[in-house]
């Protein structure tokens, strides 16, 4: 039998590259799936190959994560379909390169809406049933550049520093709950997340750089967290390529 079968797992950011990847491997490995991101064509593209080739079944919710209210929406309609959220994935990111001299003001707005308060929404949107049940995983996706800061990511590192450190302190706050809390933070992923914002200088220069991981290296990792025995809380994972 599939380690998650019977489970219900909600994916934020989930059209494209790693959320993707985590929505089909979860899956795969029998979850019910809740597709969440803005781009709803790609999420029902998505559903339908989930629904046809793996164990558990997807649905798509269309979900601005900067929204409180569409982030509650998006529990509520998990809830109806499948029953409780067992795994929330925030996954959902922006990174925006430049130097902070350059003062895109705007860019700072959204990687901080984004990232830090899309997940803080995601974890008010489900923690409080997994407090009442004494069960649940959080998994929020940081980054290596929550642990490590160059020139051109400041403002992207302050915001993934700080999911990091939001991971930190759920892991203290909830160890005695029974709801788990894993921070995955990857290095350099093939996906188009570093392909937006306004420098083209950097952004080109990271799209030539050779050294990169795949999607689905992340949702393996993803995987191997939410599928430890209950008495297994798999805390940090960073995973880099060599």
């Amino acid at each position: 039998m599939a380690k998650l079968t019977g489970k219900t797992a909600v994916v934020t950011g989930a059209s494209s590259g790693i959320g993707a990847e985590i929505a089909i491997h979860l899956a795969a490995e029998g979850a019910n799936v809740v597709l969440a991101a803005r781009r709803k064509n790609k999420l029902d593209d998505l559903v339908g190959s989930i629904n046809q080739k793996e164990s558990g079944k997807a649905i798509a919710v269309e979900t601005d994560v900067t929204n409180k209210d569409e982030v509650d929406l998006l529990a509520e309609k998990a809830v109806n379909t499948f029953g409780e959220i067992d795994v929330y994935v925030n996954n959902a990111g922006l990174m925006l390169l430049s130097m902070v001299q350059k003062g895109h003001v705007d860019e700072w707005d959204q990687m901080i809406d984004v990232n830090i308060k899309g997940v803080l929404y995601g974890i008010n949107s489900v923690l409080p049933k997994m407090l009442e049940r004494k069960t649940g995983h959080l998994v929020n996706v940081s980054s290596v550049a929550g642990h490590e800061v160059s020139k051109v990511n400041s403002v992207y590192s302050a915001t993934k520093f700080a999911v990091r450190a939001l991971s930190m302190g759920l892991e203290k706050e909830l160890a005695r709950t029974g709801v788990r809390v894993t921070n995955i933070s990857p290095g350099a992923v093939d996906t188009d997340l570093a392909s937006r914002g306004t420098d083209e200088e950097l952004i080109n220069k990271v799209k030539e750089s050779n050294r990169k991981l795949k999607s689905e290296d992340i949702a393996r990792s993803v995987v191997y967290a939410v599928t430890q025995p209950d008495y297994v809380n798999v805390n940090e994972i960073t995973v880099r390529p060599v």
